[in-house]
């Protein structure tokens, strides 16, 4: 029996991957997807949306136990874990199954199984006992990444978990350390400090959120600490001692070494891209620290062959995984394509309080050798935050002094998430502060504090 043939395969039904294929066959390709676990990949069945739903529930549980501040009362709060976890799952099934019905929607063949590459233009399907064979002139890689394991902090599952045995928890801990502060570990540190567990952050670096503009971290440090967690920065944790209940941790910094107990550990130490067993070595492919090396087009040099999302490098992001499927299906299909500017990609932790940036911080942008305009505004000075409770917080630009670029945007505090996409518009048009001084925003909102910060690198600030 012949193979079947399609125009483009997509190996990995994560954001990329789906994107990919569901843009591809808008353009009138053929498309098959090959996914070995469930439509949706990492971010929708165990990242991006089961880990919001979390800490939705975390941010209410923290609002209930506010009441009086607003005049209102509420008494015997408390929590179900099993329920809060439950209804996690319940959202990601729910976005799961929206994929499913938009595959057939768009006429997409779906392969669940195993997917490995014999050769040029062909990808074998293995499903139990049975491998098929389909092919197609242009594969695309989107099998994302998963949870780095350390010598000796490897994840059991038991009294170690990585984020997947942290989304099903199946009991709150009491002790909790959190290794690494990134935004996975922030995040799942804010969810079990918020609902009482005594939490203590580890990371090897100088800061929390290393990749953030450092004065950002350090306002994030301080309400972190507020809130009752334990940050133990250029700390190392060299060992695990484990025994029924319990966990031993051995933890090195500039003094030496010390133990601390601990029921639970969380290791959030970064990610490995899923590129064993696929048999890209075998076909040329450069692979690079458990990443596939691509280009702005995301091409893996191999003709036809293509590597978008974790699995072709950092920024390790959803939305940027997205847009490269677009860009990617767009190739093949003969349009014109634009690549990703990685300087116009937002980078969003859900902690308490949120953190969201987009381009340079301004040291980096100090090193690239620009003279800096910088502006900053507190949530203080703002109505809508007062009113709404939520009065910590900064929003901070930066600009080039020359010629009044963008060239980056910091904020912590509440809904910036949601606020930051305003400064990565600006990026994208290669705004400069003029444009952004002359927009008109909406009073009373906290996005007025972006319009303040702008004014504030130019000494025009209005509420300081």
């Amino acid at each position: 029996m012949a193979a079947k043939s399609f125009d483009m395969i997509v190996i990995g039904a994560g954001p990329g991957g789906y994107v990919a294929a569901i843009r591809g066959a808008q353009l009138g390709l053929k498309v098959a997807v090959v996914e070995r676990e469930h439509l949706g990949g990492i971010c929708l069945n165990w990242g991006c949306i089961p880990t919001k739903a979390l800490l939705r529930s975390a941010e209410v549980f923290h609002l209930m136990h506010r009441a009086k501040e607003f005049g209102l009362s509420a008494e015997k709060v408390g929590f179900d874990l099993a329920a809060v976890v439950a209804r996690s799952r319940a959202v990601a099934k729910q976005l799961s199954g929206g994929i499913g019905h938009l595959m057939k929607k768009n006429k997409i063949a779906v392969f669940m199984g195993e997917a490995t590459l014999p050769r040029q233009g062909v990808v074998a399907v293995k499903s139990g006992d049975t491998v098929e064979e389909i092919t197609a002139k242009n594969i695309v890689l989107a099998t994302g990444a998963r949870a780095r394991q350390l010598p000796g902090l490897e994840a059991d599952g038991d009294l170690v978990w990585s984020y997947k045995h942290a989304l099903v928890a199946k009991r709150m801990p009491k002790k909790l350390l959190v290794i690494g502060s990134g935004a996975i570990g922030i995040e799942f540190a804010s969810f079990f400090n918020t609902l009482g567990a005594d939490t203590t952050v580890v990371e090897v670096l100088d800061r929390v959120l290393p990749v953030e503009d450092a004065e950002i971290s350090a306002f994030a440090k301080k309400q972190f600490v507020k809130q009752g967690m334990k940050i133990l920065e250029k700390t190392t944790v060299k060992q695990l001692d484990r025994s029924p209940g319990k966990v031993v941790a051995h933890l090195e910094d500039a003094k030496g070494v010390t133990t601390a107990e601990f029921d639970t550990v969380i290791s959030a130490v970064g990610i490995v891209g899923n590129v064993e067993g696929l048999g890209l070595e075998a076909l040329g492919v450069k692979i690079d620290r458990t990443h596939v090396v691509v280009d702005e087009f995301c091409r893996t040099g191999v003709a036809g062959l293509y590597a978008i999302g974790d699995i072709a490098g950092a920024p390790w992001l959803a939305h940027k995984a997205s847009h490269e499927g677009v860009m990617v299906a767009e190739l093949i299909a003969g349009q014109h394509a634009h690549p990703i500017k990685p300087g116009t990609i937002a980078g969003c932790t859900y902690c308490h309080p949120q953190v969201a940036s987009v381009g340079l911080t301004e040291a980096k942008a100090k090193e690239a050798g620009y003279a800096v305009k910088v502006g900053r505004f507190p949530f203080i000075g703002n109505g809508k935050a007062i009113a709404l409770g939520e009065a910590e917080g900064m929003v901070k630009t930066v600009f080039d002094a020359k010629t009044g670029e963008l060239l980056g945007a910091h904020m912590v505090g509440a809904e910036v998430t949601e606020m930051i996409q305003g400064y990565v518009i600006g990026r994208t048009l290669e705004t400069t502060e003029e444009d952004l001084i002359q927009t008109v925003f909406p009073h009373p909102t906290l996005s007025e504090m972006m319009h303040e910060s702008v004014l504030d690198a130019y000494g025009r600030a209005l509420h300081i």
